[in-house]
């Protein structure tokens, strides 16, 4: 099956496309006011497997949703693209730039993503952390499994009414699919990738929060090329969409 997709906006004639991959949880919809600001570009947002219009879409790990958006930017004639990810969408770009097949990529904007961990041990055990997340998606009411994932650490930054107002909007999705999806693109199965980011042969940076200090860590540890977004923590293009705004334009006028 294929992955759903939404054409935000048309752009200008002959620029590369912008390719928007949400977070887990969530859904083309997450990037409609980021795109709006950038009218210039032509804009596809993907429904990633297990979500939003791609809820009956399957997907066996990162080789599998590599291929999904390529047959993507096939099926839709993009010759030339950007994509920006956020969190697992992040993730899955970084794995994409390393190891997809992408001709026309011009380059990648992550936003609050974990370039891999180091060690098998690390790994299996947020593999089985995954796993146990995913057995509550699945056995509960979503709206439940939901208040507690946006209890945790990295969404210290939430004040209560955007915290109850993400648990609102994504209590649509289907507990089940998004187990799957968690457990295929689990961090724990993920290579660590800092080997091969490093020799991209296309620009690439990393968008982080100011208050997202964990992932500024990883990104310097990386060595990966970063950018603050101010005002933010984790989900910076939700909560400082201006600031994140500048950041992105200032990537694609700027890459190297």
């Amino acid at each position: 099956m294929r992955l759903a997709t939404c054409v935000l906006q048309p752009g200008e004639a002959g620029r590369p496309w912008l390719i928007w991959l949400h977070g887990l949880l969530g859904n083309h919809h997450e990037w409609r006011a980021i795109a709006a600001c950038c009218a210039q570009w032509p804009s596809l947002a993907i429904d990633l497997s297990g979500h939003g219009d791609s809820v009956a879409v399957t997907c066996g790990g990162f080789d599998d949703i590599s291929a999904q958006i390529s047959a993507t930017v096939r099926r839709h004639h993009i010759e030339r693209y950007w994509l920006v990810g956020y969190s697992l969408g992040g993730r899955i770009a970084m794995y994409y730039a390393c190891h997809g097949r992408h001709n026309g990529l011009q380059g990648a904007i992550i936003e609050g993503s974990n370039p891999g961990l180091d060690c098998e041990q690390r790994r299996s055990q947020r593999c089985a952390q995954d796993a146990a997340w995913a057995e509550r998606f699945r056995r509960q009411p979503i709206t439940e499994g939901l208040a507690d994932w946006y209890q945790q650490p990295v969404f210290t930054e939430l004040c209560p009414v955007r915290r109850q107002a993400l648990i609102t909007a994504r209590a649509d999705n289907s507990g089940s699919a998004v187990a799957d999806m968690l457990e295929a693109t689990s961090l724990g199965r993920q290579p660590f990738l800092v080997p091969q980011l490093r020799q991209l042969t296309v620009p690439l940076r990393v968008l982080c929060g100011e208050n997202d200090a964990k992932f500024q860590r990883l990104a310097r540890h990386a060595g990966l090329p970063l950018r603050i977004v101010p005002r933010a923590g984790h989900n910076a293009h939700l909560v400082n969409p201006q600031d994140f705004v500048t950041e992105l334009q200032d990537f694609l006028v700027n890459p190297g």
